[in-house]
């Protein structure tokens, strides 16, 4: 696959902050590399150029660090990300193809949201993996909250959330594999999964499904859905996850990497 659109901040200490943050909007084949997005505000929007040839009107921007609207064949890589006024990850319209990768996320309270609205069925299209990154200090929820889609969360380290981990509403797919879920002291917060906007008849339907996952300090995961305990997810085409056990050493390196120019990171 040809990646037309590339920000790499390898070799360089890039940071966008106290500003916008970074729109994608209907456009495809994008890579988000090695930068550091934090203290995003609101942009009041105006005339933008979204190609050599075409400028067009974008309405004002929510404070999100990177907002994918309706956009195909997204990669975000070791990315670190804090305090935006909105979400750190927004994705949402009909976009698909996402992949979300060995980033560092700190203080912020909506972390992730893939589907904006329940109305929205646009969104069932949507396919999102969230692997290999480090949900560390200061995060209360939404890693991620989740409309409609299928979304793989797959050997990621969960040390620190003040509400929940990973929700959603609308029936979305979500497989939880090989992730390490390190419950807070609050008594109240040990469940790792949150439902919206249903009564237990309607999400007990829902594919959820937690394989291989390190459940700490009381944490739990609350699954729903037919079992498919006679064919596993680790067999169908999905990335092969490690066990839970693995996470500390597969994040390590999460968020920017050390790089400089000519010499391997």
């Amino acid at each position: 696959m040809e990646f037309r659109v590339a920000t790499d901040a390898r070799g360089a200490n890039v940071h966008i902050a106290y500003g916008a943050g970074i729109t994608i909007q209907y456009v495809q084949n994008v890579i988000i590399h090695g930068l550091h997005i934090h203290d995003i505000a609101p942009g009041s929007g105006g005339m933008i150029r979204d190609s050599e040839d075409h400028t067009g009107f974008r309405t004002r921007s929510d404070g999100d660090g990177i907002s994918i609207f309706g956009g195909v064949n997204i990669w975000i890589d070791h990315v670190s990300m804090s305090n935006c006024s909105d979400g750190l990850i927004d994705a949402i319209m009909g976009s698909t193809g996402i992949t979300i990768s060995n980033c560092h996320f700190t203080r912020h309270n909506e972390v992730m949201l893939f589907g904006a609205n329940d109305a929205h069925t646009i969104d069932e299209i949507m396919q999102i993996t969230v692997v290999f990154n480090h949900f560390g200090q200061g995060l209360v929820q939404r890693m991620p909250r989740c409309r409609f889609g299928f979304v793989h969360v797959v050997n990621n380290d969960y040390t620190h959330w003040l509400m929940y981990a990973v929700g959603g509403s609308s029936h979305p797919t979500i497989i939880s594999q090989g992730n390490r879920f390190i419950a807070p002291p609050n008594l109240n917060a040990k469940e790792v999964t949150k439902r919206d906007y249903a009564t237990e008849n309607e999400w007990s339907k829902w594919q959820w499904r937690s394989e291989g996952d390190l459940m700490m300090n009381g944490a739990f995961f609350v699954e729903s859905g037919e079992s498919l305990m006679d064919k596993p997810f680790s067999t169908l085409d999905m990335i092969k996850a490690k066990p839970g056990s693995y996470v500390a050493r597969l994040t390590r390196f999460a968020g920017p990497l050390n790089c400089n120019p000519n010499q391997p990171c």
